[in-house]
């Protein structure tokens, strides 16, 4: 297989892991799969890490996300049925 080729299933690999935490997230339920609302979302994102407060937003949100990562995982294993 060409390294191009090798480079862009990688691309489309990370591309469709992305889409899944949006999903997983529930942003896609929440906004009636609204792309405008969703890229206006992630573009305010984007604002709020550049500005000062940044480091402390992805503070926050990086303890969200171990949370759900979590939450998966317990349910994986046979804990917590309810977000499986």
């Amino acid at each position: 297989m060409r390294a191009c080729q090798i480079e862009r299933r990688k691309r489309t690999r990370h591309l469709i892991e992305l889409g899944g935490l949006v999903v997983k997230a529930g942003i896609v339920d929440l906004t009636g799969d609204d792309r405008i609302t969703i890229l206006g979302a992630l573009i305010w994102i984007a604002e709020k890490l550049k500005g000062d407060q940044g480091g402390r937003a992805r503070a926050i949100w990086a303890a969200k996300g171990k949370q759900g990562f979590g939450a998966d995982w317990a349910a994986r294993k046979g804990g917590d049925r309810r977000n499986a």
